[in-house]
C-alpha cells in the first residue's frame, strides 16, 4: 500500500515530531505512520430521522478500514432538517448548510492532508454539500447514503412526509376529519431514514450512482434494514483501493457522468433541486455544465420509474424492483448512457452493469422505454421575460402543464400560506412568491407547505404557482420555482402586480408577464431594492455573496 502523504513529512526530521506526538496521543503506534490516512465525516445527528441511523454506519466504516490497513479520522458535519424547518424562518438555512458542509469536507481533508475521505449523510443538503466538498478537496472519495425511510401505515395506505402536508390543506378544506389529520401525523415517519419518495436526498443518492462516486445499489437500501451495514463495510474497502490506485473525484465527475446522473434523474422523475445542486457540483468539480444541458438530457430521456410524489411507489419499492442499477441498464441499452465513464469501483459504467439482468416481470416500478410514464423528461427549463436565466418547472403528473391567469402577489411564504388556508386563491389564479431567491430570502426556502396545502385542497393542478425560491422533492404540481434573476436583484417578478396575467407553457418552454415591455420599463424605474434581510451570520453571508440560482447558488463562484 503506497505510503500516505504525511508520513513522508513526519518521518523527515525532528521538525515534524510535534505531529507525530498528537497521533500517539490517540493511541497511533509507529507502524501506523506508513497508512494512508482517511477521513470519516460523520452526518450522524438526533436532529432528524434522516441522520439519526447514520452512527451505525459510520462505526462500521471505521471498522472495515482499520481492517483493511487505514487510519479512519472521523469529523462531524452538520445537518438541517427540511422537513421540520418547512414554513418557518429556520428553513432559510437549508441550502446555506450546503455549502457548510461542503466547507467542513473541504477544510477538514486540506487542514488534516488526508490521503481519501468517505462521506455519510441522510438529509437532503448533506447530498450535495458532501460531493462539493469531495470535489474541492479532490482526494479518494466515496460517498455512503445513510438510506430511505419505510413508508408509514394508516387506513391500509402507506405514508411520507408529504402526506402530512397534503394532509393540512385537507382538513382546511374540511375533507378530512381531526382524527385521521392527527393519524397521519404521528404515523407518516415510522422510524429512521431519509423522506421515502424520489424527494431530494433519494434523488441525489440515485444521482450520485449513477455519477459513479457511489457503490452499485447504495442509493435505494432502508437506513434500518441490515444490508446496509454490509454494504457500508464494501464502500470502506472501495475507498481504500482507491486510494492504492490515486483514483480521484475529478477523475470520475466529468462532464459525461454528469450526463449520466442527469438522465437517471429524467428517468425516475427526480427532485427540482437536483438542477440547483448539480450545477453547483460540475462547479466545483470544474466541469462545464449551464441550466441548458438539463434541456438538453430532458428531451432525450423518458421519465421510466412510477415514483412519488407524482407517481405509486417509494424509494424501497425500486430498491427491490433492481433499484438503481435496473434503471442504469434499461438506459445503457438505449444508448442513454455513456458506458465508459469510469466509477468508484475502478470499473467504468458498462462493467458494473455487465451482469445486470433484464427487467423483472414481477414488477412495474420501473418501466420499460416502449412503455415509459413520459415521453420526456420532467424537470422542464422555462424562459420568458419572468425568467431570462432559466427556472425549473416540474411537469410529471400533469394533464395539461398550461396557465395563463392572474397573478396572486405575496412577498413571502408565509401570507401566501395563509391565503390558501383562508380559501382566497381560486383554480385559474397563478401565485407568484417573491424575494425568496439565493439573496432575497436569503437562501432560497422551499415552499412545500402552500404547494402541500394547494394539492391538499384539490388546486393542484388547476392553481399555477410560481417562486424565485426553491420547491420540495415532494413537490408536484403547476409549479415553476428558481426564478432568475431573482426579485431581490431587480428581476421581472419583483415587478408584477396583482392581477397581471401571467402565462406557464411547460410546452413552450415559457414563463412570460403578458405586460407591455413600456409597462415593465417603467415599473422598473420605480423599483427599488430593499434592505437584505439579515447582514450578518451565515445568512449574511450568502446573501451577500450566493450566485444566480441559474448557477447553482454557489458562495465561490
Amino acid at each position: 500500500m503506497a505510503s500516505n502523504r504525511r508520513s513522508k513529512n513526519i518521518t523527515e526530521g525532528v521538525a515534524r515530531a510535534p505531529n507525530r506526538s498528537m497521533y500517539y496521543a490517540m493511541g497511533y503506534q509507529e507502524t501506523d505512520f506508513g497508512k494512508p490516512m482517511i477521513g470519516v465525516a460523520n452526518g450522524h445527528s438526533t436532529i432528524t430521522p434522516c441522520n439519526s441511523g447514520l452512527q451505525k454506519l459510520a462505526d462500521a466504516a471505521v471498522d472495515q478500514l482499520k481492517a483493511s490497513g487505514a487510519n479512519p479520522q472521523i469529523f462531524g458535519t452538520p445537518t438541517i432538517s427540511d422537513g421540520m424547518a418547512m414554513g418557518t424562518e429556520g428553513m432559510k438555512y437549508s441550502l446555506v448548510s450546503r455549502e457548510v458542509i461542503a466547507d467542513c469536507v473541504e477544510t477538514c481533508v486540506g487542514g488534516q492532508w488526508m490521503d481519501g475521505v468517505l462521506v455519510i449523510g441522510g438529509c437532503d443538503k448533506n447530498m450535495p454539500g458532501g460531493m462539493m466538498g469531495m470535489l474541492r478537496a479532490n482526494v479518494p472519495s466515496i460517498y455512503v447514503y445513510g438510506g430511505t425511510i419505510l413508508p408509514g401505515k394508516y387506513k391500509g395506505q402507506d405514508l411520507n412526509i408529504v402526506s402530512v402536508f397534503e394532509a393540512v390543506g385537507q382538513f382546511s378544506a374540511g375533507k378530512m376529519s381531526e382524527e385521521d389529520f392527527c393519524q397521519i401525523e404521528r404515523r407518516a415517519i415510522p422510524g429512521s431514514g431519509s423522506c421515502g419518495g424520489m424527494y431530494t436526498a433519494n434523488t441525489m443518492s440515485s444521482a450520485f450512482e449513477a455519477l459513479g462516486m457511489s457503490l452499485p445499489f447504495a442509493s435505494t437500501m432502508a437506513n434500518v434494514e441490515d444490508p446496509i451495514v454490509e454494504h457500508t463495510k464494501a464502500a470502506a474497502r472501495a475507498l481504500v483501493k482507491a486510494v492504492e490506485l490515486d483514483l480521484k473525484p475529478r477523475d470520475i465527475v466529468t462532464k459525461k457522468a454528469i450526463e449520466n446522473a442527469v438522465a437517471v434523474i429524467m428517468a425516475t422523475g427526480g427532485s427540482t433541486n437536483a438542477v440547483l445542486h448539480f450545477l453547483a457540483i460540475a462547479h466545483a468539480a470544474g466541469v462545464e455544465w449551464s441550466i441548458d444541458d438539463f434541456e438538453r438530457v430532458r428531451r432525450k430521456v423518458p421519465v421510466i420509474c412510477d415514483l412519488k410524489p407524482s407517481g405509486k411507489y417509494l424509494a424501497i419499492d425500486l430498491h427491490r424492483a433492481g433499484g438503481i442499477p435496473a434503471v442504469m441498464k434499461v438506459l445503457l441499452d438505449a444508448g442513454l448512457l455513456h458506458g465508459d465513464c469510469m466509477t468508484i469501483t475502478g470499473k467504468t459504467v458498462a462493467e458494473n452493469l455487465a451482469s445486470e439482468p433484464p427487467l423483472r416481470a414481477d414488477q412495474d416500478v420501473i418501466r420499460p422505454l416502449k412503455n415509459p410514464m413520459y415521453d420526456e423528461g420532467h424537470l422542464a427549463i422555462l424562459k420568458g421575460n419572468l425568467s431570462p436565466e432559466g427556472c425549473v418547472a416540474k411537469i410529471t403528473g400533469l394533464k395539461n402543464p398550461v396557465i395563463t391567469g392572474p397573478a396572486r402577489v405575496f412577498d413571502d411564504e408565509q401570507s401566501a400560506l395563509a391565503a390558501i388556508m383562508a380559501n382566497q386563491i381560486k383554480a385559474g389564479d397563478v401565485m407568484v412568491l417573491r424575494y425568496l431567491g439565493p439573496k432575497g430570502g436569503p437562501g432560497m426556502p422551499e415552499m412545500l407547505a402552500p404547494t402541500g396545502a394547494l394539492i391538499g385542497q384539490g388546486l393542484g393542478e388547476s392553481v399555477g404557482l410560481i417562486t424565485d425560491g426553491r420547491f420540495s422533492g415532494g413537490t408536484w404540481g403547476m409549479v415553476v420555482g428558481h426564478v432568475a434573476p431573482e426579485a431581490y436583484e431587480g428581476g421581472v417578478i419583483a415587478l408584477v402586480h396583482e392581477g397581471d396575467s401571467i402565462t406557464i407553457d411547460a410546452h413552450k418552454l415559457l414563463l412570460q408577464l403578458n405586460v407591455p415591455d413600456a409597462e415593465i420599463a417603467k415599473r422598473r424605474a420605480a423599483w427599488k431594492q430593499p434592505p437584505l434581510r439579515y447582514t450578518r451570520g451565515v445568512l449574511g453571508k450568502f446573501a451577500r455573496n450566493a450566485t444566480t440560482a441559474s448557477r447553482g447558488a454557489v458562495l465561490d463562484g
